[in-house]
């Protein structure tokens, strides 16, 4: 029944985390594609570093599969990245930052990461206060790409 409660909370506010689950979920009023071009162009604009971005879709209907669009945007800036990884290195698994753009079954469009705080909880980063500025700063970038 508590399971039934936070999943009904996680469909009602859908821009929020809950407790135990560092993913944060934000709607857009953009396609896909216009979403991860501004939240591209958003990235470089603060000197940080795109590494990929991924076209779900496109790989899906490389193998004769169709899916609806989906794009993963992977970047970071190497010195939060480094200052990270120097409190614990395995910390390197969940960098560089990643943020995905979807459509949904219904066609509204989404994006979704990982909140950076949530490393504290598999890593010994108790004591990195970076992690609250790549919080603030993924907050932002996605509510400036989704709005």
């Amino acid at each position: 029944m508590r399971m039934i409660c936070w999943l009904l909370l996680a469909l009602a506010m859908p821009g929020m985390a809950l407790a135990g689950d560092d993913l944060v979920r934000k709607p857009s009023v953009h396609s896909v594609q216009e979403t991860a071009d501004r939240l591209e162009a958003l990235v470089k604009e603060k000197g940080m570093t795109v590494f990929a971005r991924i076209d779900h879709k496109a790989n899906a209907e490389s193998v004769g599969k169709e899916m609806p669009d989906s794009q993963l945007l992977i970047f970071g800036a190497p010195e939060a990245g480094t200052r990270i990884m120097l409190n614990d290195p395995a910390a390197g698994v969940d960098l560089p930052m990643r943020v995905l753009a979807y459509a949904d079954s219904d066609g509204k469009v989404w994006v979704v990461y990982h909140n950076p705080q949530g490393m504290k909880d598999d890593f010994a980063l108790d004591e990195c206060k970076v992690l609250g500025k790549i919080e603030g700063v993924l907050a932002g970038m996605t509510d400036q790409a989704t709005r």
